[in-house]
This record gives C-alpha cells, structure tokens and sequence, in this order.
C-alpha cells in the first residue's frame, strides 16, 4: 500500500460523495454492504490491474481498449503507446472513463480526466521520477525506450464507486486493514 493518510482521506471522500450522488438504482446495487472502503480498496488493487478504458474520438464516438492500470496513491495509473489511438483521443479529449472488474467479485468504475505525467519533449510531472521508479521496478528497466515509446497517464477521478460483494472471495486482502 502505498498511500498516505491524506491519500486515504481523499479517495473515502470520492466514494462517499459519488454514491450519495448516484441514483437510486445504482445504490439499490452497490450498498454499504456490497462496497470497500479506501483503506480496503487499496489494499486489494495491488501490482497491475487490467482496466477497460473508454476514451472519445474526434467525431464523439466512444472507444474501448484494455490498459494496464496501477492503482497508487488512490488514483489510477496507466499508458500506452505514443502512437496510439486511446493518446491521440486523450491528447484532444481528456475525459475518460475506466473499470477494473473481476468477475462478480468485484467492480471499480471510474469517470475523470488523464493526466499526461511524462510530455514528450516536454515537462513531467513533479512525481514523475518516482512513478518511473516504480513502472520500471514492475516492468523492467529495458522494457520500453522511456522517453520516446510509452506515454503515462493519471486518472483524476471526478466520480469513483467499488461493487464488492463478498469481501472473503477477494481473498482476505481487504480484511487486512
């Protein structure tokens, strides 16, 4: 686990407020009983997680890929080819949706904004040194040419809601807290 307090703090304010302002149905689904909190999200997105991510095209049409996602300091993490389609959509249009599901036992649904942590050409961001740290601890340090063939994001979520509903089938990682 690698968040802070505060990360804590901020990611259990996310998922309260988007499930108070959820509708009724998709609470009728995802109750206090069938979620995570923060503190127990985290401890069970750990190493690389696959997600589903829903970027937009220039004519407004939807598109989905999967993507690796890292889930550190209670925000998703993720890349991708420069040359990809899903980094030409985000360049123009931010906005994205993500979900990680493992089958009915659980499912993490994301909408916010990406974030570019490593411009090509251009100014990282301030944690960029320490995420690259951690990319190429997990992936290798000759896996890509870092600079020139893969381009990272994070997600800032605006709105973020976890459907668990049996904490035991999720492999005791949860109850670890």
């Amino acid at each position: 686990m690698r968040e802070t307090p505060d990360d804590l703090h901020r990611l259990q304010a996310l998922l309260d407020a988007s499930l108070s302002r959820s509708t009724a149905h998709l609470r009728s689904i995802i109750s206090s009983e069938r979620t995570l909190t923060a503190e127990q999200l985290t401890r069970v997105l750990t190493g690389m997680c696959t997600l589903a991510l829903s970027t937009v095209t220039a004519k407004g049409e939807p598109r989905i890929s999967g993507v690796d996602g890292h889930f550190l300091h209670g925000k998703w993490h993720f890349g991708t080819a420069r040359g990809a389609a899903k980094a030409r959509h985000l360049a123009a249009r931010p906005a994205v949706s993500a979900a990680h599901m493992r089958g009915e036992d659980l499912g993490v649904f994301t909408h916010g904004t990406a974030e570019v942590l490593n411009p090509h050409r251009g100014e990282p961001a301030a944690d960029w040194p320490d995420l690259l740290a951690y990319f190429r601890d997990f992936y290798g340090d000759d896996a890509f040419d870092w600079d020139n063939d893969v381009v990272f994001y994070r997600l800032h979520p605006q709105w973020m809601a976890v459907f668990a509903p049996d904490l035991a089938k999720l492999g005791g990682k949860a109850d670890e807290a």
